[in-house]
């Protein structure tokens, strides 16, 4: 019973306490795909330890009642408890609701995560088929199609093909090297599976609203994939080529122009949504060799620790 008190303790340090120095290690993206895997590795850490918890008292609540009860009652007054406490009416009927509140919420928070997920693969598949559907194909670019919409986008739906959408609106804004730019990252979204990242972590949202790790981990996965696909881009595009895409389809400005119709909001990843001012910086400044590697060694050292923590725990505490 220890065990599952302190794996659910660890949980809910976890999920209340990690935000902000998870924030603070990756604010500035030295290695982006380093500061995805440390805030996975703490949903994972705090969701895997709080399951691990319920299902703990959930085994000893179906092993026997009065050993239950009897291990919550010394858990939490030690030596002070005696049969006269947890075997009282009223201490069982606390207890009952207790686990009847718990396996309420953990269904409810299962349901509710299930059916964002559910609900969001959906709405991605039916838009990129309707993309499919509606758009043309570019020419010399397999799997980008390219709607007819004067606002300039462009973006990466999952599905089966998965699907690049360039609006015509991107088109008239992006020179050749910048579109190549723009595709290059939106391909590096698909092959990182930053679509299922992106689900996975607003499902978490969904269904645990109220919980740090998972609302502000949300924001911070979309925006370290953002900058994740762009260390990929400029590894086959040119990097001042992104940066001015980047621009012209947040602004709807193209080269020297003046101000055009503003982006549109879509259901994917988009190229120019997301922390585009912090995105810029950092492909204007790269990180310094030094300052990313005492980066990636932190991350993944931490990483780590999320990881091994909870299993010691409960070695420990078994």
């Amino acid at each position: 019973m220890t065990a599952a008190w302190v794996l659910s303790g660890y949980a809910v340090v976890v999920a209340c306490t990690a935000p902000p120095l998870l924030t603070r290690l990756t604010g500035h993206a030295a290695s982006a795909r380093l500061g995805l895997v440390v805030w996975l590795a703490a949903m994972v850490s705090a969701g895997v330890s709080g399951l691990a918890g319920v299902y703990l008292v959930s085994a000893r609540a179906v092993a026997g009642w009065i050993p239950l009860t009897q291990a919550v009652c010394r858990s939490v007054a030690g030596s002070a408890c005696s049969p006269v406490v947890y075997r009282s009416m009223l201490y069982e009927a606390a207890v009952t609701a207790l686990a009847i509140i718990v396996v309420i919420a953990a269904l409810a928070a299962g349901w509710r995560y299930c059916h964002r997920v559910q609900r969001g693969h959906h709405r991605t598949r039916a838009h990129a088929e309707a993309a499919r559907l509606a758009g043309r194909a570019l020419a010399g670019q397999p799997g980008t199609v390219v709607l007819d919409d004067p606002r300039p986008a462009a973006y990466c739906v999952a599905g089966r093909p998965a699907a690049i959408v360039v609006t015509s609106g991107a088109l008239a804004v992006l020179t050749g090297p910048q579109l190549t730019a723009v595709l290059a990252h939106e391909r590096a979204h698909l092959g990182g599976r930053h679509p299922l990242l992106a689900a996975v972590t607003r499902g978490l949202t969904a269904a645990f609203p109220g919980v740090p790790l998972f609302t502000r981990g949300a924001a911070e996965v979309a925006r370290l994939a953002e900058m994740a696909a762009d260390d990929a881009a400029t590894r086959s595009a040119d990097r001042s080529a992104l940066v001015t895409a980047l621009l012209a389809i947040a602004t709807g400005t193209p080269r020297a122009a003046g101000p055009g119709p503003g982006p549109v909001a879509v259901p994917g990843l988009a190229a120019a949504v997301c922390a585009v001012p912090d995105r810029v910086e950092r492909l204007l400044d790269p990180p310094r060799p030094g300052a990313m590697a005492v980066s990636r060694l932190t991350l993944a050292t931490v990483s780590a620790l999320l990881i091994l923590l909870p299993a010691v725990l409960a070695l420990v505490t078994a």
